[in-house]
């Protein structure tokens, strides 16, 4: 798993981050993926390796899973981090850069919710789902960088919020077939679309303009956050920018896929992240 997470394709920018800083938003992003990872748990399918089926865990069992996550945080958080490499490498990351426990428990705790909540009745209930699923990770980043102040936090949340609303739009289809709807309830009902709708092999129209729809919520988002651009220099400035064109051509994708969600997933391409990426840095956060 950590290893999966290392081979992840990192925003543009951190590729040419100093090492200091791509080692320690590795170490941030294997946690977020190892905490996913147990809180999705996969769907059931062939095991990696082998010919057999492998059921998914029970919710109850997830969340004893997510339990020792919490447990193993009190060892990263003491003198004694255990002994997994993925926690050894965040043990060394917090001390570090002096980051708070609250952004990873946060994390645990927007997975300890996909137990037990499955859709989403308004949009203020996923933004107040993205508290703890995506506003803490840009905060940790903001921490890694030394650069954390409250007016930052605030953009880099509304950066995060974006992010995460884009991905809910990418994996309509996935979360359907897991059981999980984050398009907002009232807004499904308000544009015609049934649950059935999203397990379709295509989208049909109220689908595609429902998805059109919660895009161009989440890019507003980001043109809100998009001021953190400016407001730094340096590797922090360029992070950020990445994880900013990567959000806005992701939006790109989504619309030039006619915001079909479920024939395929919608992918940004890296030629349009990286214009993207110019143009944050040419202008900063404007658009």
């Amino acid at each position: 798993m950590y290893a999966q997470a290392r081979q992840e394709n990192f925003p543009v920018a951190a590729r040419v981050l100093p090492p200091r800083y791509r080692r320690h938003l590795l170490a941030l992003y294997a946690f977020a993926r190892m905490v996913d990872d147990i809180g999705d748990d996969g769907p059931t399918g062939p095991a990696p390796g082998s010919g057999s089926a492998t059921p998914r865990n029970s919710a109850s069992q997830r969340l004893r899973r997510l339990d020792e996550v919490s447990r193993n945080l009190d060892k990263v958080f003491s003198s004694t981090p255990p002994a997994e490499e993925i926690y050894r490498d965040l043990a060394a990351t917090v001390r570090e850069c002096g980051l708070p426990r609250e952004p990873f428990e946060r994390l645990v705790e927007a997975n300890r919710h996909d137990q037990v909540v499955h859709r989403c009745p308004t949009f203020d209930d996923l933004l107040r789902y993205c508290t703890l699923s995506a506003d803490p990770v840009g905060r940790l980043v903001l921490g890694v960088f030394g650069v954390d102040t409250a007016h930052r936090r605030v953009l880099s949340d509304r950066v995060c919020s974006a992010l995460q609303v884009l991905e809910h739009c990418q994996d309509v289809a996935q979360d359907a077939r897991a059981g999980r709807i984050y398009l907002p309830t009232e807004d499904m009902e308000r544009f015609g679309v049934t649950e059935p709708d999203l397990l379709a092999p295509r989208a049909n129209t109220a689908v595609r303009a429902l998805v059109g729809f919660q895009t161009q919520r989440a890019l507003r988002l980001l043109d809100e956050g998009a001021p953190l651009v400016d407001s730094l220099s340096g590797s922090a400035r360029l992070a950020v920018a990445g994880y900013v064109a990567g959000g806005r051509a992701t939006a790109h994708a989504l619309a030039a896929a006619g915001f079909d969600v479920l024939t395929a997933t919608p992918r940004p391409t890296r030629a349009r992240t990286l214009l993207e990426f110019g143009r944050l840095l040419a202008a900063g956060g404007a658009r």
